[in-house]
């Protein structure tokens, strides 16, 4: 369990609260149980560390404010909006007996030990939180799942899951699936057909229109059955005249 050092704040006017992020510290606040609320602020060179964690928003830490130590439970961090920088936390008090609902990361573990990833396949991973409904004082840092044994095709249901004692997910009409070890996906490539590869290592073919225009202006000029040269498209032409009718004679 991590221990922070806070100091209590009075002012809340956004000059004194500038002022108090540009000396390296976070302002914060306290809320639950039955004391009331208080504004507190924390420095930032000692929360750096475990804020960037991703159990930051499900770990316990023990807070100390003039001497007096109490349990608490990060629940939102806002951030600069350009300099992503934490500027604000809220603490709740951790009561003793009481349930919250907190979402705890899932691990996973002995993945060598998987015959399913051994043979290529992927672990598949459907929800890297899950949402629990525990006692604050009893708030598992994690949720851990054994791959060990698990073969392509294998869900892994929260079902199969052992959580302690009092502890539930708040999903509790249906076997949720956390991941699955899927079978391998490789993309292969079309391969180029044989004659097309031929094609573009001997140069292009002709194309039609090119071809067409090549036979056209390469034809041999026709003749006629006389031998007369005629250019294709021209009309034949006959040396011979149909006989003139002579007039019938008169009786």
């Amino acid at each position: 369990m991590s221990n922070l050092k806070a100091i209590k704040r009075d002012s809340n006017s956004s000059g004194s609260i500038n002022k108090l992020r540009q000396s390296g510290f976070i302002p914060a606040i306290l809320y639950g149980g039955k004391d009331p609320n208080q504004k507190i602020s924390i420095e930032k060179k000692i929360i750096r560390d475990i804020i960037n964690s991703e159990s930051f928003l499900s770990k316990v830490l023990e807070l100390e404010i003039d001497g007096k130590k109490e349990k608490v439970l990060p629940r939102e961090v806002a951030y600069h909006v350009v300099s992503e920088e934490p500027i604000h936390i809220d603490f709740m008090r951790i009561v003793a007996g009481k349930k919250v609902v907190i979402e705890v990361p899932v691990i996973f573990t002995n993945h060598p030990d998987s015959p399913g990833l051994k043979r290529g396949g992927v672990l598949n991973i459907v929800r890297r939180k899950i949402e629990l409904k525990c006692p604050g004082d009893s708030i598992p840092n994690n949720i851990t799942i054994d791959l060990t044994g698990t073969d392509i095709g294998t869900s892994l249901k929260i079902s199969s899951v052992k959580l302690p004692e009092n502890v539930a997910p708040t999903i509790t009409d249906r076997d949720f699936v956390i991941a699955t070890v899927a079978a391998p996906t490789v993309i292969k490539e079309p391969e180029k057909p044989a004659e097309e590869t031929a094609e573009g290592a001997e140069g292009e073919a002709p194309t039609e229109g090119a071809e067409a225009a090549d036979k056209k202006e390469g034809d041999p000029v026709k003749k006629d059955e006389k031998g007369k040269e005629n250019a294709p498209g021209d009309k034949k032409t006959d040396d011979k005249k149909p006989a003139e009718k002579k007039p019938a004679e008169k009786k």
